[in-house]
């Protein structure tokens, strides 16, 4: 029978309640408020072979009935979001789904005829081929008119007179397995399944991280920031020297590259706990508060960093411009707006696509790729202009310091080369991070993509956090005022008090020496200036 219950008021379907039928059809769509078929509801009935559940509300199928289901429809089904298990769709032909990634599910998916023929004749191509080139061959015989092909033969092609033949099928089946069995379009010319809609370039039919290298080296990247950050915070934080200027910005900076260790982290936990199986989560994932979460992360701090650099970039070249000028000296109080600017814009910036400018709900690693409107092109494109032009500040005040400190006057040579290959592995690591990404991302803006989204899965974890993971160690870790801090904070834990009094001692013996001179104030000497201009480099 055919069991078609249009738009009726129930809203769940109780176990055995087709006991006794046979189904060739249960017809279930339009029903809005049906939001459950017990998972014994089949048991008991035969079939169906066509399912219909398109336009309800139900969030998962019965887990028993569905083997004999050869069409099902599921259009509209926008809380379905989990299949069951795919053994239990074995005679599955077509489906049509509401999410693409549910027939990422099915695409490897054979029937159960399929897999035993398979199972059985290694060397099917061969004889499938021998078989439709006879097929052939009779079409063409006009020459008696006698079909060289007999239905006998088409039911047994592998069949020789010798029963004892590895291909003859009595050697295999029964008769009764093998009624209605049709070699030639049963098995050289199988049905396969069908799945709609099929997945799009946004949505690849792939884990979230696409690669098994890239599942390996983002937990290596994401901790290597996260601690890194995480060491420079609690070290700038618990000193007791005073907070100055670029101990604000360098905190601000670690915090920034911190939040993207965050967003890889969460990445990377996602992907290794739907890994094999993303098909079934990605509707939760992609549309849920964990992705909206990530991409705020991402924008976020990806925003503020290249901010924070800036900035800092800006206050070295101004502080090593104007050194012997003590008036025009960048103070914390003008540092806190200039931040708070900063962290406003990037929130901004970051909150957009919650609010439908773009999306984090386009791609599986949540960042805002959607460029469907116009709106959402500009946003895009604004951001990546901003960052490009933040970089070409950057090289521009780095060029400058080195001019200022190669003056042969104020720094020897050795400090001279020393300066330049710290400012050209600075200036290396900013481009390496936003080159790549920047020139794809306008590329694909402008609807013009010259990378897949699977490749970008490449630039998000080799390219993307470079500057996360370098940050704290290129502007911290490695300056020997960190160092000194960083000791000074392990003598109060009781280890390396050593080293922590030499730091004390000996780390400003231009300070010191100008202090037994009565700390009177003198016109700057060659010897002042050189040291104001290194030390500024070292903060």
């Amino acid at each position: 029978i055919s069991s078609k219950l249009y738009k009726n008021g129930f809203e769940d379907i109780h176990s055995h309640a087709f006991n006794g039928t046979k189904l060739n059809q249960l017809i279930l769509k339009d029903n809005k408020n049906l939001r459950r078929i017990h998972n014994d509801a089949l048991r008991g009935a035969t079939g169906p072979d066509v399912l219909d559940i398109s336009s309800t509300a139900l969030e998962s199928l019965p887990s028993y009935g569905l083997e004999a289901i050869q069409v099902l429809n599921a259009t509209s089904s926008y809380s379905l979001k989990r299949l069951p298990p795919l053994d239990k769709f074995s005679s599955l032909l077509e489906a049509v789904l509401t999410y693409p990634s549910h027939c990422c599910a099915f695409r490897n998916l054979r029937t159960e005829k399929q897999n035993l023929l398979l199972s059985i004749f290694d060397n099917f191509s061969k004889e499938c081929e021998s078989t439709m080139r006879k097929r052939t061959i009779e079409m063409l015989d006009d020459s008696n008119n006698t079909f060289l092909w007999s239905p006998e033969r088409n039911m047994h092609p592998f069949a020789t007179d010798d029963e004892s033949s590895p291909y003859s099928y009595s050697t295999i089946f029964d008769d009764s397995e093998m009624a209605g069995f049709d070699f030639e379009y049963d098995f050289c010319q199988p049905k396969v399944l069908t799945c709609t809609p099929e997945p799009d370039a946004f949505n690849p039919c792939e884990d979230i991280l696409g690669y098994s290298f890239l599942r390996v080296l983002i937990w290596f990247i994401n901790i290597l920031a996260i601690a890194g950050n995480f060491t420079v915070l609690l070290v700038l934080l618990t000193s007791h020297y005073k907070l100055t200027v670029p101990r604000f910005l360098m905190c601000n900076l670690s915090f920034a590259d911190f939040c993207m260790g965050l967003y890889l982290l969460l990445i990377a936990s996602v992907d290794a706990q739907t890994s094999g199986q993303y098909y079934n989560h990605a509707i939760d994932w992609q549309t849920g508060s964990g992705c909206s979460t990530a991409g705020f992360f991402t924008v976020f701090a990806s925003e503020l960093s290249v901010y924070t650099l800036t900035v800092i970039t800006v206050e070295r070249w101004h502080t090593i411009t104007y050194a012997m000028q003590l008036d025009r000296k960048l103070r914390l109080r003008h540092a806190v707006p200039i931040m708070l600017g900063g962290w406003l814009f990037s929130i901004g910036i970051a909150v957009l696509p919650l609010f439908g400018v773009s999306s984090y709900m386009k791609v599986s690693i949540c960042l805002p790729m959607d460029i469907e409107t116009g709106l959402s092109q500009a946003y895009i494109l604004l951001i990546l202009v901003l960052n490009v032009v933040a970089f070409i500040v950057i090289c521009a005040c780095y060029i400058k310091i080195y001019i200022a400190v190669q003056n042969p006057e104020l720094v020897a040579a050795n400090k001279d080369t020393k300066v330049a290959k710290r400012m050209a592995i600075l200036i290396f690591t900013d481009f390496t991070c936003m080159a790549p990404i920047s020139f794809f991302a306008i590329s694909a803006a402008f609807k013009v993509p010259l990378i897949t989204v699977t490749n970008s899965k490449i630039l998000l974890v080799l390219f993307y956090p470079v500057n996360s993971c370098a940050n704290p160690f290129l502007y911290a870790i490695f300056t020997k005022a960190f160092r000194r801090d960083f000791f000074l904070l392990m003598s109060k834990l009781g280890c390396c008090k050593s080293r922590a009094e030499l730091y004390r001692m000996n780390y400003f013996p231009a300070y010191n020496s100008n202090c037994k001179n009565g700390g009177v104030a003198t016109a700057p000497s060659k010897a002042s200036q050189a040291f104001l201009l290194l030390s500024a480099l070292e903060k």
